[in-house]
C-alpha cells in the first residue's frame, strides 16, 4: 500500500481539489484508493457528497477502537472509498501525541491490504499530526501557485524537514498556473532546477476547478475534455511512473 499526501503550509493552493482529482484518476486507472480527509473543514468530503461525520468519533479511530468498515464510505466513483472528516478532526494533534510513536501507516494497518493507494488530504499547518503524517507517507505532493510567497512556503517546508531530520521526499506540482502572466512563466521557468523532484505538469487556472463546488464530483467526471481534466490526468501518469 502507498500513501501520498496532499499538503502545503499556505492554504488557497487547490490542495483539496487536487486531492480529489487524483484519487479520482487513480481509481479511473484501475487502483483500487482510499482518500482520507483529515482537515476538519471537510472539503474533500463535500466534493464526494460524503456527509463528515466518523461514527465513533475521531478518538476511537485513531486508538484502534472503530472498525474501518462502519467509518469508510464508497463514493459514486467506482475503486474510490473515503475516509470522511469531522470537526473532531482537529483533536487529531493530541490523540496522535498520546500515542507515542504510533503513525497514521499504523493505524490504517487492517485496511492495507485493501487499498493499492491511500491520498491524505492534509490541514494547511504544521502541528504534530504534521509531523506525523512526514513519517507516514511516501512522499508530500505539495501544490505551489507560481508565486513568490507560494515558494516561500515550500521553502519553508524543506527547511521544516530538515531542521527535524524528517527524510520525506518533496514532490512539488505547480496549481493555479496562468501562462498569460509574466510572473507565473518566470517563476515556473525556474522551479525545476531548484527543486529537481518537482512533477512536471502543470495545473491551470480555470473556472471548471471552481465548478467541483458546484457539481460535487472530480472534474473528469462532469467536464473530462477540459484542459484542467487533461492536465490532472497527465500529472496521475506521472505520479504513477514515479510510484512503480
Amino acid at each position: 500500500m502507498r500513501m501520498l499526501a496532499l499538503y502545503s503550509i499556505k492554504g488557497g493552493v487547490g490542495k483539496t481539489a487536487s486531492a480529489v482529482n487524483l484519487a479520482a484518476e487513480a481509481a479511473r486507472a484501475g487502483y483500487r484508493v482510499l482518500l482520507w480527509d483529515l482537515d476538519p473543514q471537510a472539503a474533500t468530503s463535500f466534493y464526494l457528497r460524503i456527509k463528515p461525520r466518523v461514527r465513533g468519533g475521531v478518538g476511537k479511530l485513531v486508538k484502534g477502537k472503530a472498525s474501518f468498515d462502519k467509518v469508510i464510505r464508497a463514493t459514486q466513483l467506482e475503486r474510490l472509498d473515503l475516509l470522511p472528516a469531522a470537526l473532531a478532526s482537529r483533536e487529531m494533534d493530541a490523540l496522535l501525541a498520546k500515542r507515542g510513536n504510533s503513525h497514521l501507516r499504523q493505524i490504517l494497518k487492517p485496511v492495507r491490504d485493501d487499498y493499492d493507494l491511500v491520498i491524505l488530504d492534509c490541514p494547511p499547518s504544521l502541528s504534530h499530526l504534521s509531523e506525523n503524517i512526514f513519517s507516514s507517507v511516501d512522499a508530500l505532493l505539495v501544490p505551489v501557485v507560481p508565486t513568490v510567497l507560494s515558494l516561500r512556503t515550500l521553502e519553508q517546508l524543506e527547511g521544516f524537514l530538515a531542521d527535524h531530520d524528517i527524510a520525506c521526499p518533496l514532490w512539488p506540482f505547480v496549481t493555479l498556473a496562468d501562462r498569460r502572466r509574466t510572473l507565473h512563466r518566470e517563476v515556473m521557468a525556474g522551479m525545476h532546477e531548484r527543486w529537481p523532484l518537482m512533477l512536471s505538469h502543470a495545473i491551470p487556472t480555470a473556472s471548471v476547478v471552481e465548478r467541483m463546488g458546484l457539481e460535487r464530483a472530480p472534474v473528469g467526471s462532469f467536464a473530462p475534455r477540459s484542459p484542467a481534466a487533461r492536465a490532472y490526468a497527465a500529472l496521475w501518469r506521472e505520479l504513477e511512473q514515479r510510484l512503480s
